[in-house]
């Protein structure tokens, strides 16, 4: 059972920046790919970003590649997402997912329970 939490979210103007973070229980963490998912309101919740347990697969949305970087400390089971220049279209609510394996797919293990993002224009 993998546990995760996260934290870093909030209310940012257009054009700044925000980082998540997601800590994961357990003593397997090297084991599973991470990734950040979100949900706007109204839309169904879509993939953001994912990051294989040594980068070696790391992937990211069109609409986030060369704003958002995913990195991981596997030293300290935290997953994060530094978001910049932040547009009124990332307002949702990012979950972290933990998928066993080298990818995140749309049906991960396990789900955070998500944090709010609000970007004001």
């Amino acid at each position: 059972q993998v546990q995760l939490v996260e934290s870093g979210g909030g209310l940012v103007q257009a054009g700044g920046s925000v980082r998540l973070s997601c800590v994961a229980s357990g003593r397997t963490f090297i084991a599973y790919a991470m990734g950040w998912f979100r949900q706007a309101p109204g839309k169904e919740r879509e993939f953001v970003a994912a990051r294989s347990w040594n980068g070696g697969n790391t992937n990211y949305a069109d609409s986030v590649k060369g704003r958002f970087t995913i990195s991981r400390d596997n030293t300290k089971n935290t997953v994060y997402l530094q978001m910049n220049s932040l547009k009124p279209e990332d307002t949702a609510v990012y979950y972290c997912a933990a998928e066993r394996g080298l990818v995140v797919t749309t049906t991960p293990d396990y789900w955070g329970p998500g944090t709010q993002v609000t970007v004001s224009s």
